[in-house]
């Protein structure tokens, strides 16, 4: 693995930090709040790996009507403080960190949020300090994944070619941004079905951090 790349760009949310069903509930409480009939899983389902601000019309005919003024910015406000309270890091992530660094591997987080957002979750995982300067989010971008704004950005700053980045998500969305950049992608499947990640073009698909590790160690 290490003759074949020179840097890890991490996505965040459910890469890095178990972060979707909480802010995935939130979602789905406030659109019920709408109207909707909607649960927890069946908003992952739609909108995981997608960011809400560009989900306006999917979202409004769900609902049945214009989304009200000020609803997005009550969404960033209760799902923030929704993980301020209860965010946890992914199983095994900081082994996966411990073994990129000791095996030269430079990294990045590469994320379709916002950076507001990364410094509350991966502040409050410990994370942050160890990712930190090159964590670069989707307020930084013109366009968010599946374009592949934000993974060139990241390759950009760490100055490593993207063909030569191996990039980790867990959506499809993500996985076909992590493409379109240049870069090979492994997908975590923790929480997604591993069809969604292979069909989207994964190389290869993997439940547990503990495998990443391995393969880095290779």
């Amino acid at each position: 693995m290490r003759q074949r790349f020179d840097a890890i760009l991490f996505d965040c949310d459910g890469v890095l930090v178990d972060s979707e069903p909480t802010t995935c509930g939130v979602l789905a409480t406030m659109l019920c709040e709408l109207g909707a009939d909607i649960d927890t899983d069946e908003t992952i389902r739609r909108f995981v790996g997608k960011s809400v601000r560009e989900e306006v019309q999917a979202i409004e005919a769900l609902i049945g009507q214009a989304i009200p003024e000020g609803w997005h910015q009550q969404f960033m406000r209760r799902r923030d403080e929704a993980l301020a309270e209860s965010v946890q890091a992914v199983a095994g992530i900081e082994a996966v960190l411990d073994t990129a660094r000791a095996h030269g591997f430079s990294h990045a987080v590469a994320s379709g949020a916002d950076r507001g957002k990364m410094r509350i979750t991966l502040g409050r995982t410990g994370l942050l300090e160890r990712l930190q300067p090159h964590v670069y989010g989707a307020d930084q971008v013109e366009r968010s994944k599946p374009h592949p704004d934000v993974y060139l950005l990241a390759a950009r700053g760490l100055g490593i070619d993207p063909a030569r980045c191996l990039v980790i998500e867990d959506t499809p969305t993500g996985t076909r941004a992590g493409l379109a950049a240049g870069a090979t992608v492994l997908g975590y499947c923790g929480r997604t079905d591993p069809r969604q990640l292979l069909a989207a073009g994964a190389t290869m698909v993997f439940d547990d951090m503990a495998r990443l590790a391995e393969l880095l160690r290779q």
